[in-house]
């Protein structure tokens, strides 16, 4: 994946509150009914089953710093260093940055076409843990968004983390794919999807069908990634995703699905009762169909009669 030199970044939609960690988080984000993960209440499962870990169940996570509503955000070092998108090449969080613009500039272009007016959202980058609209959570949840407060939130550690403990390839791309995921359950809050959640586990639970619309509104983004300009109408911020990029995004989306986690990180055994996001077969295919078509109407996963 790579960057268009001399299109213009915009560090406003960050809050970086990664300088506001220390002490203990309680409380609990309601994933589902409340924050929209990735992964959300699959990685917690698998760490509770690796040994135990606290912030969705009211418990304390040991040595998880407090940040969120109300704390310190200091956006002061990437205003500095993420100016365009020469710096996105070489910085890895000016390259965050370079995708939340991308993302946020198609879905507000696609909502004016349809005359409907896109609000942006901010993403938080914070380390350990956040105090959200939703409630508190760990990073132990995964990069996840908030239709409480229309946030997102994430803890980059969470990409080294599905390096070294999903086995995933990584990229650029597929942290790309992470964060269009995320705001793909925006879009599905302001268009009202959200409300339409009823059952939230199981094979074919509206829980699942949300899930996987948003995988296919990520998709959608990376079609138009390279075409799409920046707000002032200059170049677009990303240049080119290469065939490989797609391949990293698909394996890491099949190593998130809840059958592969389930086999390969949570004790061997695939109970579909508890499935919250679908399996890898199907992250992959509603990914795969959003980036074929380019075309949000082809995500309706909840008339979908079959998920795939």
């Amino acid at each position: 994946m790579e960057f268009n030199d001399d299109a213009g970044l915009d560090t406003s939609q960050v809050e970086d509150m990664r300088s506001s960690g220390g002490g203990g988080v309680g409380g609990r984000v309601l994933l589902g009914g409340g924050g929209l993960s990735i992964v959300g209440l699959i990685i917690y499962f698998v760490m509770s089953q690796l040994g135990g870990v606290g912030g969705l169940d009211g418990t304390s996570a040991r040595g998880i710093g407090d940040v969120g509503n109300g704390d310190k955000v200091d956006n002061a070092r990437l205003s500095e260093q993420c100016r365009t998108g020469k710096d996105a090449n070489t910085n890895h969080d000016c390259a965050l940055v370079a995708v939340i613009n991308s993302v946020q500039g198609y879905w507000q272009d696609e909502f004016a076409r349809s005359g409907r007016t896109y609000q942006k959202a901010p993403t938080n980058f914070f380390k350990g843990g956040v105090r959200t609209g939703c409630g508190s959570a760990t990073a132990d949840v995964g990069p996840f968004y908030c239709p409480g407060d229309s946030e997102v939130y994430i803890d980059l550690a969470f990409f080294q983390q599905l390096q070294t403990q999903f086995g995933a390839q990584g990229g650029t791309f597929v942290e790309a794919y992470v964060l269009a995921h995320e705001y793909g359950h925006h879009v599905q809050n302001l268009l009202g999807t959200s409300d339409r959640v009823r059952s939230r586990k199981g094979a074919t639970s509206d829980a699942v069908r949300l899930e996987l619309q948003a995988d296919c509104y990520a998709g959608v983004w990376a079609k138009h990634a390279t075409t799409q300009p920046t707000a002032n109408g200059g170049q677009p911020l990303i240049k080119s995703i290469s065939d490989d990029d797609i391949r990293r995004a698909l394996d890491a989306a099949a190593r998130i699905g809840d059958d592969f986690i389930q086999r390969e990180l949570g004790g061997g055994r695939v109970d579909e009762s508890q499935f919250t996001h679908g399996t890898s077969k199907q992250r992959e295919k509603w990914f795969t169909t959003g980036i074929r078509s380019g075309n949000p109407a082809d995500c309706d996963t909840f008339r979908a009669s079959n998920l795939g």
